[in-house]
């Protein structure tokens, strides 16, 4: 419905009635009319967190993570903006197009930065401030990286023709973040 009609000309009375579902019961599930839309998103949220808590012994956070993006990048697992399938195409351009929406997806990002502050504190001896210093870089570069490439799909870029620019900007994000940003003297 959000799809055809667009957001903001789609109530959650009418998502309740095409459901069978009462208002109440809908938001017992979507506390928010914004959480219809993204509760694919929020799935992810913890994601960076998991895969911090999960990699292999010996194995950087940084490392895994890259890895992980990399893997879904190549799996056009559309968490990454590289997906060209007609409905993600159009999710992601009426969320990069609905302010409602994008502010929403900013407060998962607000939970996964507190995901992966969590598991550098638990996981490495970053801890305190260091750790949501590192948790606000990596989720900001991740997020960076996602949104790029949405953006390039959504302008009519196909995933297969944005794949090498996506990752060669997973490996920049990734470097920087290892090796601190230079932006010179």
């Amino acid at each position: 419905m959000f799809l055809d009609a667009g957001f903001d000309q789609v109530s959650v009375a009418q998502v309740a009635d095409a459901a069978e579902v009462s208002k109440r019961t809908l938001f017992a599930y979507f506390p928010t009319k914004e959480d219809l839309v993204l509760h694919r998103f929020a799935d992810h949220e913890t994601e960076s967190g998991r895969v911090i808590r999960l990699r292999a012994a010996r194995q950087s956070p940084l490392t895994a993570l890259r890895d992980h993006f990399v893997d879904g990048l190549n799996r056009r697992d559309p968490i990454t903006g590289l997906n060209d399938e007609p409905q993600v195409l159009a999710l992601y351009k009426m969320v990069l197009e609905t302010p409602a929406l994008a502010a929403r997806l900013l407060q998962f990002n607000a939970r996964s930065f507190e995901a992966v502050a969590a598991a550098l504190a638990d996981t490495t001896a970053v801890t305190g401030t260091a750790a949501r210093l590192a948790a606000a870089q990596i989720v900001g570069v991740i997020w960076t990286l996602a949104t790029d490439n949405a953006t390039a799909l959504a302008g009519g870029m196909t995933a297969d023709a944005r794949l090498p620019e996506a990752s060669a900007a997973a490996d920049l994000g990734f470097a920087m973040l290892r090796g601190g940003v230079k932006l010179g003297p």
